[in-house]
């Protein structure tokens, strides 16, 4: 079961790291929501987040504070990259917080106790901690899909598998049509 449980976790770290993959500087930056949702920032906020529920949780910590978290951060300061943080510092940031959480996973029993001072204190299993975290990873790795298939068109889980139909362009546009359409029948409708 451990094993099944850190393979999706594995697997949400390699898609979202992939959505970094030939885009510019500026691309990995710019905020493309109204909450200025970003890939760099997607991936900067997962590695404190990693660094938190499998390194504080479990009183294994990090060999870095991170300014982005904790007391006196400033609000968001995880979901954004400054000017003068690299893409590969953060990536590299990323790849030693996952590093850490794997080893917290490989050493403890998935019934391990960790407590979460976030939540109160709150009392968790590695098994709960695992399962959040999948869940956090995996929600952020679809906000970095929408936000790169926005930036230039490339969708997918992963660079080898897109996991989408073999069709072509000319599917895709005239699916969007389609939709589109069906939305403002829909809309027409409810009037």
């Amino acid at each position: 079961m451990k094993a099944d449980l850190h393979s999706y976790l594995k697997g949400g770290r390699d898609s979202l790291l992939w959505k970094l993959d030939g885009l510019s500087e500026y691309d990995i930056r710019r905020p493309l929501t109204r909450t200025a949702t970003n890939l760099l920032g997607l991936v900067k906020h997962s590695a404190a987040m990693e660094i938190l529920y499998f390194g504080v949780v479990f009183g294994r910590p990090f060999d870095q504070e991170l300014p982005c978290i904790g007391d006196g951060a400033d609000i968001n300061a995880d979901m954004w990259a400054t000017a003068d943080e690299t893409r590969e510092e953060i990536v590299a940031l990323y790849r030693r917080a996952i590093a850490h959480a794997d080893t917290t996973i490989e050493v403890l029993a998935l019934d391990e106790i960790g407590r979460v001072p976030w939540w109160g204190d709150a009392a968790v299993t590695l098994h709960h901690v695992l399962v959040h975290v999948i869940a956090e990873t995996q929600r952020h790795a679809g906000h970095a899909d929408i936000v790169r298939e926005l930036i230039d068109g490339t969708v997918g889980l992963l660079s080898q598998n897109d996991n989408l139909p073999p069709v072509d362009e000319s599917w895709w546009l005239d699916h969007r049509q389609r939709v589109e359409q069906a939305a403002l029948d829909a809309s027409e409708r409810s009037n």
